[in-house]
């Protein structure tokens, strides 16, 4: 009889440790983030990609490829997979002409973190666990309460207090403890580790908890499928904490294993901002993790983390599949949001929008090539961006024709 979760055991990400995965685990002993690993070799006698095409169009799709060990205990809030469109116009205008965008902003709460909340919240509350605790730049933290409201599951949010004021909001209204710190997101994780300690909160900080992960892997297996079950040649993330960047790589690597993809990878790409960009250092000094990044600044919220947990992660994935790390600036960002809302009618957010300018600065440097098959992904909606909307039309007094152009 078929299992709808292959989930094997949790496997420490840097010294190999085997962990217990039917009970409430953090992080290794020696500090890293731990990894759930899936009995691959029974999967793929009974599992096929043709299997997949009945099956609703949702990332629990792939549910023998995630953590929960039955439906009864999926909590969705209706995530749908999330379109690969065709950017022709800003794609002939850059000089590549296959390149494409993964759209993550039509997911609940309007970003990718609700992948990594349905996946989360759903397998701690199968693990019995009642309360949760996380530090975020705003769209984890807006996700996590929405799914903790749908699981009652109590959820302890501290976010910066500059972080964007509507994931501020989603958090509020969906019941959460919302506390703001006067600092960075460092500063919010010491809040909470003290509140973790002290307070009896699971800790579903980023790469503290095995499972926010498995659910933003599911990025990767719906762009798989969406190309029929191949790799694009280069893959373009927006890193913060990079999760979705390891995890794209982590669905990669698994489809590889299942028989399900050729061995050929895509070139992974960081892309950072240069008022925070740690990775792109330490993948330019050659180095194997990141040093914590001075008075983190950036537009583009979601990627100020001035040193990733799963620095090691990101850096593997860059180097194991011939990609790079490459920062770019605010107004390049802003430009390049401006520039696809106007060409194409996407309006996404400021961390999706850099990858669009990295995109266009690769190629101006020769390192993509014109018949490239590039994809772009945007984590979330770039309406949740209210302070950096601008729109100031004449005002016509009643009766006053429309002047001609």
């Amino acid at each position: 009889m078929n299992r709808y979760s292959y989930l094997d055991h949790l496997e420490c990400s840097r010294c190999g440790s085997s962990h217990e995965a039917g009970t409430v685990q953090s992080v290794c002993a020696c500090g890293a983030p731990l990894l759930a690993r899936y009995d691959l070799e029974a999967l793929a006698e009974v599992c096929r990609p043709a299997d997949l095409t009945a099956r609703p169009a949702s990332l629990w799709r792939y549910h023998e490829l995630l953590p929960v060990s039955s439906e009864a205990g999926v909590i969705s809030l209706g995530e749908a997979v999330t379109p690969t469109l065709r950017l022709p116009r800003l794609g002939e205008e850059m000089g590549l002409e296959r390149l494409s965008l993964k759209d993550e902003g039509l997911l609940p709460t309007g970003t990718f973190k609700a992948r990594g909340a349905a996946v989360g919240v759903s397998r701690a509350r199968e693990l019995g666990v009642t309360r949760i605790a996380m530090p975020t730049n705003g769209n984890a933290g807006a996700a996590w309460a929405a799914y903790g409201a749908r699981a009652g599951i109590e959820c302890l949010i501290v976010m910066p207090q500059d972080a964007p004021r509507v994931p501020r909001a989603e958090c509020a209204i969906a019941g959460a403890r919302l506390y703001l710190v006067d600092g960075h997101i460092g500063d919010a994780g010491a809040m909470v580790a003290e509140a973790i300690a002290t307070q009896g909160y699971a800790d579903a900080s980023t790469l503290r908890e095995p499972y926010r992960i498995e659910g933003k892997k599911t990025m990767g297996l719906e762009l798989f499928e969406q190309l029929g079950w191949r790799a694009p040649d280069t893959i373009l993330y927006p890193a913060g904490g990079g999760v979705g960047l390891i995890g794209i790589h982590k669905a990669l690597r698994e489809c590889q294993q299942l028989g399900w993809m050729s061995s050929r990878s895509p070139r992974m790409v960081a892309v950072q901002a240069s008022g925070c960009a740690p990775v792109v250092k330490a993948w330019e000094s050659g180095a194997a993790a990141c040093e914590p990044w001075p008075e983190p600044a950036t537009a583009a919220f979601g990627i100020k983390v001035p040193k990733p947990l799963g620095d090691f992660l990101i850096l593997d994935a860059l180097r194991s599949t011939d990609g790079c790390a490459v920062a770019v600036t605010d107004p390049e960002i802003l430009s390049a949001q401006a520039e696809l809302a106007g060409m194409e009618g996407l309006y996404i957010c400021p961390e999706g929008a850099a990858c669009i300018a990295a995109a266009r600065n690769l190629r101006g440097s020769g390192w993509l090539h014109p018949d490239e098959e590039v994809v772009v992904i945007n984590t979330g909606a770039g309406t949740l961006y209210s302070r950096l909307l601008r729109e100031h039309p004449p005002v016509l007094p009643k009766g006053a024709r429309i002047p001609a152009l």
